[in-house]
């Protein structure tokens, strides 16, 4: 019994050794990985490519060509040799689709008339921090990020240069995938402070920024809101109206505004500010600036209220003042008109008078005065 636990103990040691002078292949999650292997070429040449700590065959070849007939099902349609340098010594095998499961020693077997060599190569799968999100609702900022691995770290810091204590611990979660997922909420008891958060793996970091809010007054005319930038290119932008409307999305040098916006957007710069145009009321409000270099996320809120320019003031003072005029005109009007209907019935009342020929027509004109008088009271 003793004997037969020192073998196990030999073998494991002799394992770990050789995994510690394994080759590594580091390998970006779903994309391509090349796992590295040669030998010295010859006749009737064998080559089996083996997950060591599954023993699943990832992929054989002799006889001149593939046999996957053994092939473990995971491996199905993701392997491939490179049979082009097969006869110059390369087994090397390229793995498509590159999954955590992965993850782990493989062991490539190569077996010729001559001799044969077993090499470990260690595939190091990374997914890393592609983006960190970050909120402020109300009192509280939130700091997020997901689809990394290995397990990452989050990390707070502020904008003052005195000791501010900001431990929270994160929630970390895990996908079917066996991806990371991190948050990590802060309440905000300083106002003066910008809050950055932190998301790291061994091979990659990001940060995101939260900037104070701050608040500028535009003109209805035309207004550029400032956006905080890097010194390095910028690989996203995205401007948001009231935390949710979107008013465009940049990546890289393509850019997409939104339909709703179309007639006010007037620009962008290099540096991620925004000129808008023809403005009215129903534009005042918070505008949020997300700009994302290679290794940060700046977010910037700025509220902006709307002035009315000099021009459209006298515009509309010149449109109000027009109107009184018009009324007034047509007041006056009104004013003359009755006096004038009042002074032709009175000049007609005199030449009507008794004693006086008249004709038969002006008789009957005459007889039916007080009916006309009667109805005119009435109106008046």
């Amino acid at each position: 019994m003793d004997i037969y636990k020192h073998v196990v103990v030999f073998v494991v040691l002799t394992f770990l050794r050789t995994l510690n002078r394994a080759d590594a292949a580091d390998c970006v999650f779903m994309r391509s990985c090349i796992l590295p292997c040669s030998f010295q070429t010859g006749e009737e040449l064998v080559i089996h490519w083996i997950q060591v700590t599954t023993g699943y065959i990832v992929h054989s070849y002799y006889h001149n060509q593939d046999q996957l007939g053994l092939q473990d099902p995971r491996f199905r349609d993701r392997t491939s040799l490179f049979k082009d340098q097969i006869s110059r010594g390369n087994a090397s095998l390229r793995l498509t689709g590159v999954k955590i499961q992965d993850q782990g020693p493989y062991k490539c077997y190569t077996g010729t008339k001559t001799g044969s060599k077993e090499p470990i190569i260690k595939l190091n799968v990374d997914a890393a921090v592609r983006k960190v999100h970050i909120q402020q609702v109300e009192n509280r900022i939130t700091c997020s990020s997901e689809g990394i691995f290995p397990k990452p770290e989050l990390t707070w810091s502020t904008s003052s240069q005195s000791n501010v204590t900001l431990q929270n611990k994160p929630t970390v979660q895990q996908t079917e995938q066996q991806l990371y997922s991190i948050s990590s909420s802060l309440m905000v008891s300083l106002t003066d402070l910008d809050y950055s958060c932190t998301v790291s793996t061994p091979t990659k970091k990001r940060r995101a920024t939260w900037f104070q809010p701050t608040s500028i007054n535009g003109s209805d005319t035309e207004t550029t809101i400032p956006c905080t930038s890097s010194n390095t290119p910028l690989t996203g932008l995205i401007w948001r109206f009231n935390h949710s409307h979107i008013i465009l999305n940049q990546t890289g040098t393509d850019s997409t505004v939104s339909e709703e916006w179309r007639q006010q957007v007037k620009s962008v710069s290099e540096s991620g500010s925004l000129t808008l145009k023809d403005l009215s009321s129903d534009q005042e409000g918070v505008y949020t600036c997300e700009l994302s270099d290679a290794e940060e996320t700046n977010v910037t809120n700025t509220f902006l209220r709307i002035e009315n320019s000099p021009d459209n003031v006298a515009a509309i003072a010149g449109g109000v003042i027009g109107a009184i005029l018009i009324l007034v005109l047509i007041a006056a009007a009104f004013c003359i008109y009755k006096k004038i209907y009042k002074y032709m019935k009175k000049s007609k009342k005199e030449q009507s008078s008794p004693g006086e020929e008249m004709t038969p027509l002006e008789k009957e004109q005459r007889d039916l005065e007080p009916i006309k008088d009667t109805n005119i009271s009435t109106k008046d």
